[in-house]
């Protein structure tokens, strides 16, 4: 029977989830309660990377761990991965530079939401572009196409595979079906 709870105790699954699969075998603590999102790699020897989410929402913390469980051993060296971040009042080019980078991560963050059985929003992350002639159509099928590649093979980043196999036997899911990503409901 599939397990539903509430936002703070969701929270606190994928918080512990997290830290059993990852903290100790790559060093890194998940950490809420943050303003703003961000990733700092281990300064250290013996230290840890610190992955911060949002406040205490379960949603930022979904998207945050999906960034991380994408970055390769690069990247995780890098203050939040070595990406940039335009601010709300992007352009359209700009726009379409943040979506090409977002379709992966967002579309392990709806695995991780249908896994945790949380809902799941596709974000823009541009508030300034609603009525302004952005399409977040193209967006969410590209989102859409990632998870039904990832569905229909064994090419899921690894970490990803093992923190959605976390969540789903925890919940008793099956967040691998592919007709639980239709766009109805976002």
């Amino acid at each position: 029977m599939t397990l539903i709870l509430d936002e703070s105790e969701t929270l606190s699954v994928v918080s512990e989830l997290f830290s059993k699969e990852f903290e100790v075998s790559f060093s890194t603590k998940l950490i809420g309660g943050a303003d703003e999102p961000l990733y700092l790699p281990k300064n250290r020897p013996g230290g840890f990377s610190l992955l911060k989410f949002r406040s205490d929402f379960v949603s930022s913390a979904l998207h945050e761990i999906s960034h991380w469980c994408i970055a390769g051993e690069r990247r995780r060296k890098l203050k939040d991965f070595g990406y940039w971040y335009c601010p709300d009042g992007r352009s359209e080019v700009e726009q379409e530079a943040f979506e090409l980078v977002e379709v992966r991560p967002q579309a392990l963050e709806w695995m991780f939401s249908n896994a945790s059985n949380h809902s799941f929003s596709i974000s823009l992350d541009n508030l300034a572009m609603k009525g302004h002639g952005f399409d977040s159509c193209n967006f969410l099928q590209a989102v859409t196409q990632q998870i039904i590649d990832w569905c229909s093979s064994d090419n899921m980043p690894p970490r990803g595979l093992q923190f959605l196999n976390a969540l789903s036997f925890y919940f008793h899911t099956n967040p691998r079906s592919i007709d639980l990503y239709l766009f109805e409901g976002l």
